[in-house]
């Protein structure tokens, strides 16, 4: 995918009205205050040799510089929101609320905007070692916590 069409889905998702429940959606989840997409992600390879897990892995991290870049323009510089700390409230036993507590569960940090009343972050999760990464994006007007 490509970062015009990153943006033409981050935009989509900025223009929509937040449902009342939580449900799947073409592009990802929504729910009560919150859009999700996942932009780009792989798992365990299936039949893909080491070689091009590498080249996609490095791919998405590249696509993920180029989306924070051009965002940054569009909104100034992102703050860089770190969900550690969430998690071990979550885990803890610490009500955090939706989108923030599944985010904490998958990603170390966000690039974080506010524009027009309503965040939109951009994750991106990569495993320590092996193949497996994430690109996401998510629009919210639910303040982090």
């Amino acid at each position: 995918m490509s970062t015009a069409r990153y943006l033409a889905l981050i935009d989509l998702l900025r223009s929509r009205e937040f449902p009342a429940r939580r449900r799947r959606t073409e592009t990802g989840f929504s729910g009560p205050g919150y859009h999700t997409v996942e932009l780009s992600a792989a798992g365990e390879p299936a039949g893909e040799d080491a070689a091009e897990r590498v080249e996609a892995r490095e791919q998405c991290v590249a696509e993920h510089d180029a989306l924070v870049a051009v965002l940054g323009e569009r909104w100034g510089e992102a703050q860089v929101f770190s969900l550690w700390s969430l998690l071990e409230r979550s885990i803890g036993g610490e009500a955090v609320p939706a989108p923030w507590d599944e985010l904490s569960a998958g990603f170390d940090s966000l690039h974080l905007w506010r524009a027009d009343g309503r965040w939109i972050a951009v994750g991106l999760a990569l495993e320590a070692e092996g193949p497996s990464y994430a690109l996401a994006a998510v629009v919210t007007g639910i303040d982090p916590p």
